[in-house]
């Protein structure tokens, strides 16, 4: 650990697509002293962080909250819902869809992963990981199981090791026109609250966040958001579970308790991002994540470097992914950017380690931020001797100047 005298002047800029910046308000609610949390000032604040969050994922049903990270709430959506040895149908997107799939296995699942085969011609990389979701193959995949042997679809919504959004209306019209029962269970950790996301209207049984991304908490909590046809595969699921058992959350959640002791001091910083989100209107939180996006994007075009997703109707609002040139390791990149100016990014993760860096933008962040961040980028790409077509600096500049923020609501 560094001691006082050794942390450089200034802030640190952690631009990787989570844990994010925690804001000074968030901070300061999480510092105040830890109450009964089976006291009546609890019960209030249970409450409001549930209502709060049905109005983030869009939903009007249960919302279970974990004192735990993402993985906590892949194991509970699963093990909730599923038997042992039941068919999960999962897509290879990237590192974090991979993880889960993994987790699959270990539970006694039989997962079977749709990939897109072959590597990219201009890159090199494996062409799974540039695209998102395709729903015509899962289309073909539930119409081909003709027993309805598969229980479930798992795909991830904004997958963070790539930067690529799946179309996730597109999947539950994919997975309706097949006529299949299968439920739909989406990671949305670091979409929610960032990117779009409506957990009823697109028809999502079950969905998974966690804190540290868009709602701009540390990590520790992580949340699966119900539908009523995953409340009924609950009764029938044989797979075993505990901690993680919904029926108990969800009926004490009723009077904004839980079955054990809840993360008091972090649902106190859950509830003011709560406030600041919904105070200033989600579909302008919305609108700053995309002009972010747009405007780092325009940055890598300017330096001539690929963007990792392929796919420019999927670009994610929250991060972007830069390929490096080939003979440039990534992260001796990434650590010469660190040393020289204290800016932290995204590492390649899983098949993409060592070939490109991740720029987040998403949360506690502004124009300013980001153009310090790319600056950092761009002066770490010259000292590594990357040839740069011309100055995403600018790029990103002029593209702010024209597209003024988002005012709150």
């Amino acid at each position: 650990m560094l001691t006082l005298d050794q942390h450089p002047s200034g802030r640190h800029f952690l631009q990787i697509p989570g844990p994010s910046p925690v804001p000074d308000r968030i901070l300061r609610a999480i510092s105040l002293p830890t109450i009964d949390h089976r006291g009546p000032e609890f019960g209030a604040l249970g409450l409001k962080v549930i209502q709060g969050l049905q109005q983030v994922f869009g939903t009007r049903h249960p919302v279970a909250i974990y004192p735990a990270s993402g993985t906590g709430a892949w194991e509970a959506a699963l093990v909730n819902t599923l038997s042992p040895g039941d068919a999960v149908l999962m897509v290879e997107t990237g590192h974090f869809a991979m993880l889960w799939q993994k987790l699959a296995l270990r539970l006694g699942l039989a997962p079977q992963v749709l990939t897109r085969p072959g590597t990219c011609a201009e890159t090199g990389l494996p062409l799974a990981w540039r695209h998102g979701v395709d729903p015509a193959a899962i289309g073909e995949a539930l119409r081909a199981d003709r027993e309805q042997r598969i229980r479930a679809v798992c795909v991830v919504h904004n997958e963070t090791s790539t930067g690529v959004t799946s179309d996730i209306a597109a999947v539950r019209r994919a997975i309706d026109v097949a006529g299949h029962p299968a439920l739909l269970m989406v990671d949305t950790i670091s979409g929610l609250a960032s990117a779009d996301y409506r957990h009823d209207e697109w028809g999502v049984d079950v969905t998974v966040s966690g804190s540290q991304k868009g709602l701009m908490l540390p990590p520790g909590i992580s949340f699966n958001a119900l539908s009523p046809r995953a409340l009924q595969a609950n009764e029938t699921a044989r797979l075993p579970r505990a901690y993680w058992a919904w029926n108990e959350i969800v009926e004490m959640n009723r009077s904004g308790y839980w079955p054990y002791t809840p993360n008091t001091n972090l649902l106190y910083g859950l509830h003011e991002s709560l406030d600041m989100l919904l105070g200033q209107g989600l579909e302008v939180v919305f609108a700053r994540h995309r002009r972010w996006g747009e405007a780092v994007r325009s940055a890598v075009r300017a330096w001539g470097l690929p963007i990792q997703c392929a796919d420019e109707a999927l670009y994610s609002p929250v991060l972007t992914g830069v390929i490096t040139p080939e003979g440039i390791d990534a992260d001796a990149l990434r650590r010469c950017i660190h040393e020289r100016f204290d800016l932290s990014l995204g590492t390649g993760l899983g098949r993409i380690k060592g070939r490109m860096f991740r720029i987040g933008h998403l949360g506690d962040c502004n124009d300013l931020t980001l153009m310090a961040a790319l600056s950092g980028v761009e002066m770490g790409l010259r000292l590594q001797g990357v040839a740069l077509a011309g100055s995403g600096v600018q790029a990103a500049m002029d593209h702010f100047t024209a597209h003024p923020a988002p005012k709150p609501a």
